[in-house]
């Protein structure tokens, strides 16, 4: 079964404008490594991309802001599918990588991705109990 992202949080509050130095230079990863879509792009203002997943949007943005400090959080279904996917479009993670984190009364299983623009992503896929 195919791995989804079913929500996205950003850390910052606003997964809809996640900083990235060089919009160009950005992008790959996000469609051939973590399997986005660019749904639009715009130069007003500054250089930003609005990208699709599953149930998801996020964007990128030239802005000016520090993307070493923002990311988001993505709730998942089948995180090891996503995992597997990931790794066989050229993440190179080890199954070790995972994780438990408890979050508001609930166990989630984990792994975070670290994008070559510096913003990192957790997935989270609830446990059953």
């Amino acid at each position: 079964m195919k791995g989804t992202l079913e929500k996205a949080f950003g850390y910052q509050g606003d997964n809809m404008n996640l900083p990235v130095r060089d919009l160009a230079a950005s992008l790959p990863f996000y469609e051939t490594v973590l399997g986005f879509h660019v749904v639009s792009r715009s130069d007003a203002a500054h250089k930003s991309a609005v990208l699709g997943r599953d149930h998801v949007q996020i964007g990128v943005a030239e802005n000016g802001g520090d993307s070493t400090q923002d990311g988001c959080a993505f709730h998942v279904k089948n995180l090891e599918s996503l995992f597997a996917e990931f790794n066989a479009n050229g993440l190179h993670k080890q199954l070790s990588e995972f994780g438990t984190e408890h979050r508001d009364g609930a166990a989630w299983k984990v792994f975070y991705v670290v994008a070559p623009d510096g913003l990192c992503y957790w997935f989270g896929e609830r446990q059953a109990g």
